[in-house]
């Protein structure tokens, strides 16, 4: 997600920082890069243009240009206006007094709107919300049956309609089983059209009027570019919109429509999809996202991955036991399990702030290294994740013939979970422990 426009704009700014001094053609010069990153990034050309008038207005300034540092003030005031951009700060669902909550999804077909129908209700669930999911879509095949999947999934309330019901019959029967059955949200799921024309515009403006919806959420393919900007203004124009959501966003490196919609729909960017999976959804914060594609990282996204992955209980006991030295086999699997939740480690690296691409290239792990203990791990028992020490040659064998690995590899696995609890033991007895341990390394 932004990966081209993020390695155009840090290449920028490593330039821009590495000039002792700057002069008005210097930040010309960049801003020419920029505007080229922006635009080859699919971002509208007006707001590319306006994009880069701001920031050349406030960068050649003789305080900037005057400054001990000129090359961070100018990547200061890009983040600055890139910030502004995207939306100042970030706006979250807003709930209703009167419950429930009515979220209308609208979209075109294929946008991702059931799949972020699930998403949603997954993540108002992690904030205790109770979530009831419908959909209105009677055109395509089997749009309620996989609305219904996704909601099981989810672990979110579902209703189906009667056979034969039309869109707004389902609506009004919806929102009566949200309020008899109180539910916090209704999550109303629409039907789509290859292209926006008049039958899908009426009945979307018929269903916001038939439910009172409090949010009417466009969900956008973040892949169609160009095309997604048309989309939203003219949605944003005929219908109403309080939120756009851009879904399919680690489909494309490049992201630019996230940098106009807001722009040219006058409406904030709620959340940001990526993935089928159902914990593949981004509240978007407008000030995490300009660090992101500047390099600057993301410590409160890796916060926030590892809160929701690893369980605060959990954590503190592990922590307890790594103090006590009773770190055992089965307390590794579940690190390797809680670490597999928080997704792809290079991304997670990715987020930390001053760590180049290519230093995350380089360091990149070895995933199947992760893969291959989780499966002998797994292919242990119990007794032996507690007491490695009972597991002789005849059990090392076994355990590599039911993980599908080598005994090479569970003796690799062994051996370096020994050295691990050594490592622990010395840590116990402070600089003596260590100094030991030096000793006995060389």
């Amino acid at each position: 997600m932004f990966e081209a426009l993020s390695d155009r704009f840090q290449g920028i700014i490593r330039h821009l920082t590495g000039q002792g001094r700057l002069s008005p053609d210097n930040i010309r010069e960049a801003l020419r890069d920029v505007r080229r990153a922006l635009l080859e990034a699919d971002v509208q050309l007006d707001v590319v243009k306006e994009f880069t008038s701001r920031v050349e207005a406030r960068a050649v300034g003789e305080g900037v240009l005057k400054s001990l540092t000129p090359g961070q003030q100018v990547v200061g005031i890009v983040h600055d206006e890139l910030v502004s951009l995207l939306g100042k700060s970030p706006v979250t669902l807003a709930g209703s007094p009167h419950l429930p909550t009515v979220v209308l999804l609208a979209g075109l077909q294929g946008s991702g709107k059931t799949t972020f129908a699930g998403k949603l209700a997954r993540w108002l669930k992690q904030r205790n919300k109770r979530v009831l999911l419908a959909s209105a879509d009677v055109y395509r095949p089997a749009a309620i049956d996989q609305l219904e999947r996704v909601a099981t999934t989810a672990e979110a309330g579902f209703w189906r309609a009667p056979e034969g019901a039309t869109p707004l019959e389902i609506a009004a029967g919806a929102l009566e089983q949200g309020r008899t059955r109180g539910f916090d949200f209704l999550v109303l799921d629409t039907a789509g059209r290859l292209q926006i024309d008049e039958p899908l515009m009426q009945e979307l403006a018929d269903l916001k009027r038939a439910v009172r919806a409090h949010q009417v959420i466009l969900v956008v393919d973040g892949m169609t570019g160009q095309e997604a900007v048309r989309i939203g203004r003219t949605f944003a124009e005929r219908i109403g919109i309080d939120g756009v959501v851009l879904s399919k966003m680690d489909g494309d490196a490049r992201g630019g429509a996230a940098l106009s919609l807001r722009q040219v729909t006058g409406k904030p960017i709620l959340f940001l999809g990526t993935g089928e999976k159902l914990d593949g959804l981004e509240a978007f914060d407008p000030q995490r996202l300009a660090g992101r594609i500047l390099g600057m990282g993301d410590v409160v996204g890796l916060v926030e991955k590892a809160r929701e992955a690893v369980d605060e209980a959990s954590a503190r006991r592990l922590a307890e036991k790594m103090r006590r030295s009773e770190f055992t086999l089965e307390d590794f699997l579940e690190q390797i399990q809680q670490l597999k939740k928080m997704g792809p480690l290079e991304d997670l690296m990715g987020m930390l702030p001053g760590v180049p691409k290519e230093a995350v290239a380089q360091m990149r792990p070895d995933l199947s290294k992760f893969r291959r203990y989780e499966a002998i791990l797994q292919s242990m028992t119990p007794r032996e994740r507690r007491s490695p020490r009972v597991i002789d040659g005849s059990r090392r064998r076994r355990i590599a013939a039911g993980s599908g690995t080598r005994v090479s590899d569970v003796n690799q696995l062994l051996k370096e979970f020994d050295q691990a609890r050594t490592l622990m033991k010395r840590m116990r007895h402070g600089p003596r422990g260590l100094a030991a341990l030096r000793g006995r390394m060389r």
